[in-house]
């Protein structure tokens, strides 16, 4: 290796010339290739390090990666305060979750928060609409079925009253006078005056007594019309043509059978054990 020469500069001072200076990036290796990044590295470490003391690669590794973390984090905290140190601001900064207030917000987020916020109580309302909607068709649902079934035990009610009524017949029904009368239609007065439970009783003896005919008189005992009566004039408590109409004649014997033996039925269970009344 050959010495570096002496120069002189122009005022006659000499210098030595220095050695160049070698990049540790583009030196070759043994293959002759350039040297970059952490073989250089490896290169000088495993030059600086003995034998005995080298450290495996993973932990050169680590080490470089632990410095430049440090050197990465010092850097930003020098940054910070350099910008502090700048600003002259002391305020702390605040903590992550704190309360954002409405003017910090962008003025489009706030447009699409406030639509958002209108949808939300247009569905809302809506909903409402058509819960008092369905509330109010069910209640009117509800008041038809009752007002039906009211009118169906109104009904029921009624038809019962004219069947008891009709069971318990009309004494104070009236009918028009005739000249005469068939036996049909003194049967058909008596079914409205004595009643339909009743009638069958009533019939029952009014056929052995005197057969449907309201004129027939008993030879023996003067017993006069429908039922007998004996004498017939005590009919005249009900009308004076107890003589001539059927009607008169039903009504007193319904009068004396309910009083005497609580019904016709009763007067007619009578009849049975003695043939008389």
């Amino acid at each position: 290796m050959s010495r570096p020469s002496n120069t002189r500069d122009p005022q006659g001072t000499s210098h030595r010339a220095s050695a160049p200076v070698t990049d540790p990036a583009r030196t070759a290796d043994r293959t002759g290739g350039p040297r970059q990044g952490h073989d250089c590295v490896r290169a000088v470490t495993k030059r600086a390090i003995p034998e005995g003391n080298r450290v495996s690669r993973i932990s050169v590794r680590g080490l470089a990666v632990a410095s430049a973390t440090a050197v990465t984090t010092v850097g930003a905290v020098v940054g910070v305060a350099s910008g502090a140190e700048k600003g002259g601001s002391t305020e702390p900064v605040e903590a992550a979750g704190t309360t954002t207030l409405l003017a910090d917000i962008p003025e489009g987020q706030q447009v699409q928060q406030a639509s958002l916020t209108e949808q939300i109580q247009a569905q809302s309302d809506a909903a409402d609409t058509a819960a008092r909607q369905s509330a109010e068709q069910a209640a009117r649902l509800q008041a038809a079925k009752d007002a039906s079934a009211k009118k169906k035990a109104a009904d029921a009610k009624a038809a019962k009253a004219r069947e008891e009524a009709a069971s318990r017949g009309d004494s104070r029904a009236t009918f028009p006078a005739q000249a005469s009368y068939t036996i049909a239609e003194v049967q058909a007065m008596a079914k409205q005056i004595v009643g339909g439970s009743q009638f069958a009783c009533f019939s029952n003896i009014v056929t052995r007594e005197s057969g449907w005919r309201y004129t027939a008189v008993n030879p023996s005992s003067g017993a006069y019309g429908l039922v007998q009566a004996n004498p017939g004039s005590k009919m005249a408590s009900v009308a004076s043509d107890w003589r001539t109409n059927p009607a008169t004649q039903i009504k007193w014997g319904l009068n004396y059978m309910n009083s005497r033996y609580g019904s016709p039925c009763g007067a007619w269970q009578f009849w049975q054990g003695h043939n008389y009344y």
